[in-house]
């Protein structure tokens, strides 16, 4: 079995400290019904009257990865420039909506010009472009970025991250999320220029969400309060059933995933 967060109902339990009914959040299988073993990655949750599925997306794991590579990494300082690749994906959504409200000029990149119309028009980007599109990724940002970018959130790796890097102010930082345009042709591996990162003391640093386990709480808490009150916008891509799991992850290597990707197996 193939194992995955998500969110599920107890139909039957041998455990005292859950019982039938319970919703519980953790590590899951991919199928209509999951055993899990003592010891296992399970927890009750409480929806606190949010959608089941901002328990998988929002605030989970890709809420506590965006939450912590800017805010953790990033460090960021009010009116500085961001730029974030992969915007329209659940972590890179999520990034641009904190920049805004911390204050900063965020711009961000994605696959298609519905995309880039959904940042500027529903999660308030100050600006967007299809990368798709861009002959010269270096000048295209450097038209953007006039003035330098401070922060890039990199979900992208590649040629992305070196023309990025060639555009960054003295100590810009940039928070290595993923590397979607490698995953899938090695050939397009690329390198920034290292005399750009000495010379600018540029910080370049990978991470992963479970690196930040202590500061969930604080994540929690501040995202759920943004989606009260309406600051927050979370994207969700939901497919239906249990056939749909393949075609469902097949789409996030093709980019045509907007926010986060889920699967719902059953109704509530």
């Amino acid at each position: 079995a193939i194992d995955t967060y998500g969110v599920g109902k107890v139909v039957a339990s041998g455990n005292p400290e859950f019982e039938k009914g319970d919703i519980v959040g953790g590590l899951l299988s991919w199928g209509e019904y999951s055993v899990i073993k003592p010891g296992g990655m399970l927890n009750k949750l409480n929806p606190m009257g949010f959608p089941l599925s901002y328990h998988v997306g929002v605030l989970a794991f890709s809420g506590l990865t965006a939450y912590a590579g800017f805010f953790e990494i990033c460090k960021p300082k009010k009116g500085e420039k961001v730029f974030v690749s992969a915007a329209s994906g659940s972590v890179g959504s999520l990034v641009g909506q904190y920049a805004k409200l911390f204050g900063c000029y965020v711009v961000g990149c994605a696959g298609s010009q519905d995309k880039v119309a959904l940042l500027k028009e529903k999660l308030s980007f100050d600006d967007a472009f299809n990368y798709k599109e861009v002959k010269d990724l270096k000048s295209t940002l450097k038209r953007y970025f006039p003035d330098g970018i401070d922060i890039y959130f990199d979900n992208v790796g590649g040629e992305m991250q070196g023309a990025a890097v060639d555009n960054m102010n003295i100590s810009g930082r940039v928070a290595v999320c993923g590397v979607i345009s490698e995953y899938t042709d090695y050939e397009k591996r690329a390198a920034p220029s290292m005399m750009d990162v000495i010379y600018k003391r540029i910080k370049i640093q990978g991470f992963l969400a479970g690196d930040y386990l202590n500061k969930f709480a604080d994540f929690f808490t501040t995202t759920s309060d943004h989606l009260r009150t309406g600051n927050i916008k979370p994207l969700e891509d939901i497919s239906k059933g249990v056939e749909s799991i393949p075609s469902a992850f097949i789409s996030l290597f093709r980019a045509q995933n907007v926010g986060k990707k889920m699967v719902k197996i059953a109704e509530e």
